[in-house]
């Protein structure tokens, strides 16, 4: 049967990469978004410039909204509710059924709720509307407490003292981010908060009350934290009900395979919502990275096509705070090299740059903080299987772009 008709719900980063690599790979049938939020924006910027006003809600789209009639998509901004793939078609909240020869799942994730007493209060960050309500809530002298010190958080936190809030960040964890970015950077990134105005507290919390507006957030270490806002930043949880209602395989995301495959084969699925079933049966952890979603929906569209995935190189993901900017390739993580090294790059005594080595001296991830040039170098290191020379890694005067050759 001719695939005519492909229908593509959620329009976040991974929907909207699909429907883009379909079109670029040739694909000239029926192609609806279904984007709820109306045109697909992008979200990391929520965190960043848009929550501190420098951006604005036309900036953060991902492409104009021309692009959508110019390809031939049509958006179509309501929820799916019901999946028929037997039917052939899709069924809308409203109950209109769209038909749809190919259905791909790219419903995201929610924001993981607080599991206290009074945790339901705290606002969380992952849509345009979420982030125009906090931006509001950090007025000039309001205090916000920032529950999670990853790198939504840490965001939150820099964004609040930047807009004249007040602002205690409270995570069990010292420093936090050491799997991300090894922990020379993670102890100066948390020690950036401190320089900026921010507080730490080691802990987690027990209970949140409110008295008036007043809250007051209780610690596990029997100390509080008064805050005239509380966030939540302490992760996500893949949004799999839809799926799972259809039959879907899920565990802990929908299940797929690196073509975006499901368990029904005229569903596809990609972005936060999946996780991946290798060959062999065994699950890799989620990735809740802007360009893992990105690669998931170019494949998917590969798969809906009946095409071989694309081939992707070393995973990478950057972070804004406090004037900043963090940007890691690979992994830092030293539990991945047990009889590995790391090898850190100091300016002028401040590590800039860390560096992951296999015990073989491959090189397996590289995190640096205002350094891109070195982020490229590193990861064409990684995807050519390079050995480099440690000394030059350290060495503050040897040149990025020399490395990878």
């Amino acid at each position: 049967m001719p695939l005519r008709r492909i229908l593509v719900v959620g329009g976040g980063v991974a929907g909207f990469s699909a429907v883009r690599e379909l079109r670029e790979r040739g694909y000239d049938g029926e192609l609806t978004l279904l984007s709820p939020e109306g045109l697909p924006y992008d979200r990391p910027p929520l965190s960043k410039g848009y929550l501190l006003g420098t951006e604005d809600a036309q900036k953060i789209r991902l492409v104009p909204e021309a692009w959508y009639a110019e390809h031939g998509v049509g958006l179509v901004p309501e929820r799916a509710s019901a999946l028929r793939p037997s039917e052939g078609a899709v069924e809308l909240s409203g109950g209109r059924l769209v038909p749809a020869d190919r259905v791909l799942l790219a419903t995201g994730s929610t924001p993981r709720r607080l599991g206290v007493a009074g945790g339901d209060t705290a606002l969380t960050l992952r849509t345009r509307a979420d982030a125009d309500a906090l931006r509001t809530a950090l007025a000039p002298g309001a205090r916000v407490a920032v529950v999670g010190a990853g790198l939504i958080g840490s965001e939150v936190a820099s964004a609040a003292v930047v807009l004249g809030a007040e602002a205690t960040l409270i995570d069990p964890v010292v420093p936090p981010l050491v799997p991300a970015v090894g922990r020379a950077l993670a102890e100066r990134l948390q020690g950036m908060h401190a320089e900026r105005g921010v507080r730490t507290s080691v802990s987690v919390p027990v209970e949140i009350t409110d008295d008036g507006g007043r809250r007051l957030v209780r610690l596990a270490d029997g100390s509080a934290v008064e805050a005239d806002v509380v966030v939540a930043g302490i992760g996500v949880v893949p949004e799999t009900s839809l799926a799972e209602k259809s039959g879907l395989a899920a565990d802990d995301g929908i299940l797929v395979d690196a073509a975006g495959t499901t368990s029904n084969p005229a569903v596809f699925a990609a972005g936060d919502a999946t996780r991946l079933r290798r060959p062999d049966g065994t699950l890799a952890r989620r990735s809740e990275h802007w360009e893992a979603a990105v690669r998931s929906g170019q494949a998917a569209a590969a798969g809906l096509l009946g095409e071989a995935p694309p081939t992707f190189g070393a995973p990478w993901f950057w972070s804004d705070r406090h004037g900043v900017h963090v940007e890691a390739v690979g992994t830092l993580d030293e539990r991945q090299a047990p009889d590995g090294r790391t090898v850190v790059r100091f300016v002028d005594g401040v590590p800039q740059a860390a560096f992951l080595l296999a015990a073989d001296g491959r090189l397996l991830g590289c995190a640096v903080v205002d350094l891109p040039l070195m982020v490229r170098a590193a990861r064409r290191i990684i995807d050519r299987g390079l050995v480099p020379d440690p000394a030059a890694l350290s060495d503050p005067s040897a040149d990025p772009r020399k490395l990878a050759r």
